[in-house]
């Protein structure tokens, strides 16, 4: 265990120092890009303009004959393409591919002034944690980088799900986790094909009608993802690092994915994975409070400025808990006012 003292020392001769504290910035949407796209990669100004962040995806959805396409394309977009004030991230390969020491250091060295986090897919320890963040440093040093890149891990495997809490407590360049469906069902032997949502044979049924034993028996659709998302969530808060929802596969169900994303807003995330256009509208919805709620909580905040004391409010008992709760929304709701004019105007901050 290295000792407190030495944590937020620089890893290598000449790296930034690492970060105290992780900048909270709008992460409703993470919108993956296919870099060896070019007619994609000619859209992404305008992309910026309706997303959060802006991923360059180097990992899964990229064949292996498309992965040094992939990188060389990110590598323009990071010179080239104005985002305005939209952080660009990556995903790179994962550790124990061919392509992930090149895919570091070409980003690294060639765009590290631009790029804000690099995704670490599956993610099973804070070993892997250790690795990336003496590489990084170490690559930092030598582009002279002035600001170091942070590291966002991928919760995909049993043993990361295992090990999340020593994960997230790892590094202070940890700036969060996004969870991984599809490849941590592969890894628990889960028999589904989906990639996040629900299952309709995940369910529990009425007991029968004693009076009526054939009569049909109701029955409720269960999340099979609840209990890892919450350990993340709680993960995440207890070394303030950001908890995010990764994808939701079924483009063609919005419904679905706005209530995986709802599921998971309500749980504590702070933002989820777009893999298509037409999600990036359904994240930003989700991930925004309720305009009602943020009033609300606006109310109860002027009536509380100190947040002690009992007190009704629309029949309702109010105490310092409850103002706790209240400081968490409208200090989301300011934070996303800043970028969102619209919802500035609807919660009030205008």
């Amino acid at each position: 265990m290295r000792s407190p003292r030495s944590f937020f020392k620089p890893l290598a001769l000449g790296a930034p120092a690492p970060l105290h504290e992780i900048p909270v910035k709008p992460s409703r949407c993470i919108h993956f890009f296919d870099p060896s796209n070019p007619k994609m990669a000619a859209k992404l100004p305008d992309i910026a303009k309706d997303t959060d962040i802006l991923l360059g995806n180097l990992e899964d959805a990229i064949p292996a004959d498309k992965k040094l396409e992939a990188r060389e394309g990110l590598v323009k977009v990071g010179r080239e393409v104005d985002l305005g004030g939209t952080p660009l991230w990556t995903r790179v390969n994962s550790l124990d591919s061919p392509w992930f020491l090149d895919d570091a250091t070409r980003l690294v060295t060639e765009i590290g002034a631009r790029l804000e986090v690099m995704m670490i897919p599956k993610v099973e320890g804070p070993w892997d944690i250790h690795f990336v963040d003496r590489l990084l440093a170490q690559l930092e040093a030598r582009a002279r980088l002035e600001r170091p890149i942070l590291v966002h891990a991928i919760l995909e495997t049993a043993l990361g799900v295992t090990n999340v809490e020593e994960i997230c407590a790892a590094s202070p360049r940890v700036q969060g986790i996004s969870f991984g469906p599809a490849d941590l069902a592969a890894s628990r032997r889960m028999k589904t094909t989906r990639v996040g949502g629900g299952h309709p044979a995940y369910l529990v049924r009425t007991d029968p009608d004693k009076q009526n034993p054939e009569a049909p028996r109701a029955t409720a659709q269960q999340d099979p993802w609840h209990y890892s998302i919450a350990r993340m969530v709680d993960a995440c808060a207890a070394t303030g690092a950001l908890p995010c929802y990764g994808p939701f596969g079924d483009i063609s169900d919005p419904l679905g994915c706005e209530d995986q994303f709802r599921a998971a807003f309500l749980l504590g995330c702070v933002g989820a994975w777009s893999l298509h256009p037409s999600q990036i509208a359904i994240a930003k919805k989700v991930f925004s409070p309720p305009v009602d709620e943020v009033l609300f909580a606006k109310r109860v905040l002027e009536a509380m400025p100190d947040g002690r004391g009992v007190l009704m409010l629309d029949g309702k008992m109010q105490d310092d808990a409850t103002w706790k709760q209240c400081k968490v929304m409208v200090s989301l709701a300011q934070l996303l006012a800043k970028k969102d004019p619209e919802l500035a105007k609807a919660y009030g901050f205008a």
